[in-house]
């Protein structure tokens, strides 16, 4: 194996020599060390079905359900396999394969609007355009770094509540309407600086920027805070872009990463499968 830096900063980085197919315990203890010293991992060349795919997910925890907005637990049984979602604009017989077509998407933190968000999200290339699709992803680490220190002490006390009736392009879920304000709408709140639950390094945690809401404030206030926040997340210093090719597997920490896609044209076809492991314990604020 093989570790290869993909950013000046240190939280991307690709590891060659590792078939997620077919690997050992030592192995994939490497891989993780890795990816918990980086952040982001890529793995390129691997070709895996869904059944590989979530036999490797496994290996980083048990895995977390694919989120569909508000289904039965009969209609969340009726889906093949649960656990891995399909990313696609594909149409067959006039219907979407998959979610999020082919526009673009906002910074967010998968499935933050949980009471214990995924620790990491697993994206695997099996369609890409011939440009565009690209994933960005940011290091919250570098962020919060970046804060003023009278704004650092101040959201040390403060928590922000996750949206959860959007999903990253803005679109309602199943079964939410459209709240008057953010402060109706629906979500749960997470202290704004995390501590990371296996570096224990300080984080800035936060989702998608619409319909966010500080707890406490008047809905001006929460406005003016949350857009002086982020000011200081995703400096082109702290991002990443993942251009991507057929069989690039991608490991992201979401604890302490944002990332959003880039939009494509949607005459192109483009194909993905994502797992997410559970969050093992609430990540507590610093």
């Amino acid at each position: 194996m093989e570790v290869i830096p993909l950013t000046n900063s240190k939280f991307a980085a690709e590891i060659q020599g590792f078939d997620a197919s077919r690997f050992n315990e030592d192995e994939f203890q490497q891989l993780y060390a890795t990816w918990l010293s980086y952040g982001v991992i890529r793995l390129r060349n691997q070709s895996m079905d869904d059944e590989q795919l979530m036999r490797f997910s496994q290996e980083f925890g048990p895995l977390e359900y694919s989120p569909m907005g508000k289904v039965t637990e009969s209609e969340r049984a009726q889906v093949p396999n649960p656990h891995v979602l399909t990313i696609s604009n594909i149409r067959k017989n006039g219907k979407p394969i998959g979610g999020l077509g082919a526009g673009e998407t906002s910074w967010h933190t998968d499935m933050s609007y949980v009471e214990n968000p995924p620790k990491a999200s697993l994206l695997y290339a099996v369609k890409v355009p011939p440009s565009g699709g690209d994933t960005h992803y940011c290091c919250m680490e570098l962020a919060l770094k970046e804060l003023p220190l009278e704004l650092r002490e101040r959201l040390e006390t403060i928590e922000v509540k996750h949206d959860a009736a959007h999903d990253s392009i803005g679109k309602l879920r199943r079964g939410f309407d459209q709240a008057d304000t953010p402060i109706a709408a629906p979500g749960v709140y997470h202290p704004a600086i995390l501590e990371h639950p296996e570096t224990s390094e300080n984080v800035l945690f936060l989702g998608r920027r619409d319909e966010a809401y500080i707890k406490g404030l008047s809905l001006l206030e929460s406005e003016e805070l949350l857009d002086e926040i982020c000011q200081y997340v995703a400096k082109p210093s702290h991002v990443w872009t993942q251009e991507w090719q057929v069989g690039d597997l991608l490991i992201w920490d979401n604890r302490r990463l944002m990332h959003k896609r880039s939009s494509f044209n949607d005459s192109d076809q483009r194909l993905m499968r994502r797992t997410q492991v559970q969050g093992e314990i609430a990540v507590a604020l610093a």
